[in-house]
């Protein structure tokens, strides 16, 4: 997909990867440390920082298409994102599940916020097709 009109580019400069490394965005609003997944280092890992990004974008989602469908959403909605670091034929490959959780909303119309969700949000679509996802309402 080529972008037709940018709207934000993120920026972030990373020294040493995963084990001992460090990440900072060049506006300053994010500095991690970064560790290994399971490690002993204190920092985060890139699979953390995934997951916490493309829940954050499908929450926006979800948002979005509950207002063009005149949807009130309640106020505690909330994403629990599971991001998987593996192996497959002896390459390292990402899997991830996202458990939504609407309370209050019949699951079937939850059911087609999320789906509606899915075809809006940048991060399904940079994944769909490229990692094995399964989006649930909960």
């Amino acid at each position: 997909m080529t972008l037709e009109k940018i709207l934000y580019t993120a920026k972030a400069h990373t020294t040493g990867g995963r084990d001992g490394g460090a990440s900072h965005s060049d506006d300053g609003r994010l500095d991690v440390k970064l560790s290994s997944p399971g490690g002993s280092g204190d920092g985060t890992n890139p699979e953390q920082l995934f997951a916490a990004g493309w829940s954050a974008c499908f929450l926006s989602a979800i948002k979005l298409v509950a207002g063009k469908k005149k949807v009130s959403l309640p106020a505690d909605v909330a994403i629990d994102a599971e991001v998987d670091l593996g192996t497959t034929r002896g390459v390292f490959g990402l899997a991830a599940r996202l458990n939504v959780s609407l309370p209050s909303i019949d699951h079937q119309a939850a059911h087609a916020l999320v789906e509606f969700a899915h075809q809006v949000c940048p991060y399904s679509h940079a994944t769909r097709g490229n990692i094995d996802a399964t989006i649930t309402v909960v």
